[in-house]
C-alpha cells in the first residue's frame, strides 16, 4: 500500500473515511480507500465521553489495533496535540511508534471544552499554535510523517485571522494546512490564499450534491479530505434501528430476512477468519 506522503504529493484528492476500530479500517480498505481518518470527535461519541475526554494513549491504542490488521495509512486527529509544545514531542514520538502516517494538530485551547461541538471554539494564541507545529516538526524522526496544521479560527476571529494563523503554521513547518470551513465559497478562498497541499473535511453527504467535485478540489490544491463522522452516523442509525426492531419483535428492514447471518459471514471474511482457520488446522494436527 502506498505511503500517504507519496499520495499527497500526487495529483489526486485522497478521501479518508472515519475509522474508529479495526473492522471499520478493514472495510475502508476493502472499499478502495487509500487512507483512514481516526476522528477525535467521532471517537469521543463512540466512547461516550466527547473528544474533550480522550487521552493520547487511548487514541494511539486504536491506531495500534488498526495497524495490527491492515496496512491502510491512518490520519490521526490529534486535536491540540495533548499539551504545550514540550508535550507535543511525546505525541509525535508515540504517533510514529504506532505507525501514524499523518497527524493533524490544531490551535484548540487545552484542556478541550465540550462546547467545541456546538460551534464555540476556544483557541490558543497564533504564536502558541505555531510553536506546537514547530516542535512537532522538530520531534519528527520519520520523514514520511505528514504534519497538518489546522485552525478553526474562522468561527472565532473570521477569515483574516484564520488565514493568518494558517500562514504562521506553514512557516513553522506544517506540511499541509487545514482551515476549517464547510462552505464552498470559503473553501475556494482558502485555496486562493494558501499554498498546496491542503486538507479539508469531506461534505457530510458526500460529493453527489456538493457544488465542488473531487477533481475540482484537487485542481484547487486539496489533497486530503477526511470524512469525520458519516460512517459513525450510519452505524448509530443502523444499531438504533436494530435494537428497536429486536425490542418490538419486528424484522429489521435494513437487514431483511437472513441478513444478519449474511452480514456476519461477511464480517468473518473481512477479518480473515479463513486465514486463521488455515493456520490453526495446519499447526494443531494431532493435538
Amino acid at each position: 500500500m502506498d505511503k500517504l506522503k507519496d499520495l499527497i504529493n500526487g495529483p489526486d484528492l485522497i478521501v479518508a473515511p472515519c475509522a474508529l476500530n479495526p473492522i471499520m479500517a478493514q472495510m475502508a480498505a476493502e472499499a478502495g480507500f487509500k487512507a483512514a481518518y481516526l476522528s477525535g470527535g467521532s471517537l469521543g461519541w463512540y466512547k461516550g465521553v466527547t473528544e474533550a475526554g480522550l487521552s493520547l494513549t487511548e487514541m494511539i491504542q486504536v491506531v495500534v489495533d488498526i495497524r495490527t490488521v491492515t496496512p491502510i495509512p491512518v490520519v490521526l486527529d490529534a486535536g491540540g496535540g495533548w499539551g504545550d509544545p514540550v508535550h507535543v514531542h511525546r505525541t509525535i514520538a508515540m504517533s510514529e511508534a504506532a505507525g501514524v502516517q499523518c497527524i493533524e494538530i490544531e490551535d484548540q485551547l487545552l484542556p478541550r471544552r465540550v462546547e467545541h461541538h456546538i460551534g464555540i471554539d476556544n483557541l490558543v494564541t497564533p504564536e502558541l499554535a505555531a510553536d506546537r507545529i514547530r516542535e512537532a516538526a522538530a520531534a519528527r524522526t520519520d520523514p514520511n510523517l505528514v504534519i497538518v496544521g489546522r485552525t478553526n479560527a474562522i468561527r472565532v476571529g473570521g477569515m483574516d485571522d484564520a488565514l493568518r494563523r494558517a500562514e504562521m503554521m506553514k512557516k513553522a513547518g506544517a506540511d499541509m494546512l487545514f482551515v476549517y470551513g464547510r462552505k464552498p465559497e470559503d473553501m475556494r478562498h482558502f485555496a486562493e490564499r494558501l499554498p498546496a497541499p491542503l486538507m479539508t473535511f469531506a461534505p457530510p453527504d458526500g460529493w453527489s450534491t456538493f457544488p465542488i467535485s473531487k477533481a475540482e478540489m484537487a485542481k484547487m490544491g486539496y489533497r486530503l479530505a477526511a470524512s469525520s463522522g458519516s460512517a459513525f452516523a450510519a452505524m448509530v442509525r443502523a444499531v438504533r434501528q436494530s435494537y428497536e426492531c429486536l425490542a418490538q419483535d419486528r424484522l429489521d428492514p435494513f437487514l431483511g430476512a437472513g441478513g444478519a447471518e449474511k452480514e456476519m459471514k461477511a464480517a468473518h471474511k473481512i477479518t480473515g477468519l479463513d486465514r486463521l482457520l488455515e493456520i490453526e488446522r495446519r499447526t494443531m494436527k494431532g493435538m
